[in-house]
């Protein structure tokens, strides 16, 4: 345990965000799951769930919840099965 007032405030800020991060990456998930869904239900529905989902991405990204690299790629390649399918 932290004996630092500063420690403490640190452990605080590190919950808050962890549980936030947390959140966000649960979105994440559930967004590229719609995307997946309308893939397969028929391909011709897609770019409303696309357009959410790689909003969501870029936003995790830029806030450094997940690496930006790993936002571009995994736009990259929701856009190659969204394309593949229509």
């Amino acid at each position: 345990m932290a004996n630092l007032k500063q420690q403490k405030k640190r452990n605080l800020q590190n919950e808050t965000r962890r549980v936030r991060n947390l959140a966000t990456r649960t979105e994440l998930k559930t967004r590229v799951k719609n995307v997946d869904a309308a893939i397969a239900a028929d391909g011709n529905e897609v770019a409303e769930p696309m357009r959410l989902a790689q909003k969501r991405l870029d936003k995790a990204g830029s806030k450094g919840v997940i690496h930006k690299r790993q936002a571009s790629r995994r736009t990259s390649r929701l856009m190659k099965r969204a394309n593949k399918a229509s």
